[in-house]
């Protein structure tokens, strides 16, 4: 065993420790060389974000992500290449579903009935200024009888006469009608005289009299 000495004293034994025999490569502080896939960590790191930062501007500025775009593109595309249908075609399917739908509208019977359909055809009432009109005074008041009829003159009637009461008398004053053609003529000349009461008559004097109680 190997010896020393120490300043001429006596020889001592040689131990061995830990720095005999160092470890190859750097330690403490000193790092070992790194894998690739950590060294270029950081640059994937920065790739990622600057792609995040570029599709969060394209979004900001056109509202939308690219795909989302390409997708909208794609169906304007596909639509634009669909058979459109003619003006042709269109007119003559709205031609037969006019069509059908007369077919179906006359092969509905009709709703109208029969007493509808009479008095529809029946001509109505006319008012005939010629027909002979007399006013009766019922009242105590002179003149007043002409003085209606010429009210009814005035009204273009013109045959018109004004007399006195033969007979009994309404209680109210009342305008008379014989015949119905005569009906329509009769409510004219109440309504011109103010006479709210109307009635077919076979006693009348004339086709048609209006009789002043009041």
């Amino acid at each position: 065993m190997a010896s020393t000495r120490d300043n001429g004293t006596q020889a001592r034994p040689q131990v061995h420790d830990a720095f005999d025999n160092p470890p190859k490569g750097p330690v403490g502080v000193h790092r070992g060389p790194r894998s690739l896939s950590v060294r270029v960590l950081p640059y994937l790191l920065v790739v990622v974000l600057a792609v995040l930062c570029g599709l969060g501007l394209w979004a900001a500025v056109s509202g939308s992500l690219p795909w989302q775009q390409t997708h909208t593109d794609a169906s304007r595309v596909i639509s634009s290449h669909l058979p459109k249908r003619s003006a042709s075609s269109s007119a003559s399917e709205n031609k037969t579903s006019a069509e059908e739908s007369s077919q179906g509208q006359a092969s509905q019977p009709s709703s109208q009935s029969p007493s509808a359909s009479a008095s529809s055809s029946s001509p109505a009432p006319v008012v005939n200024r010629g027909t002979q009109v007399a006013v009766i005074n019922g009242t105590r008041i002179t003149g007043y009888a002409g003085n209606k009829r010429q009210v009814l003159v005035n009204a273009g009637y013109t045959a018109v006469t004004a007399t006195n009461p033969q007979g009994a008398l309404p209680g109210v004053s009342t305008v008379r009608y014989r015949d119905e053609a005569d009906k329509a003529t009769a409510q004219e000349v109440a309504s011109l005289l103010g006479i709210t009461q109307v009635e077919q008559s076979s006693v009348a004097s004339t086709p048609v009299e209006a009789i002043l109680m009041q």
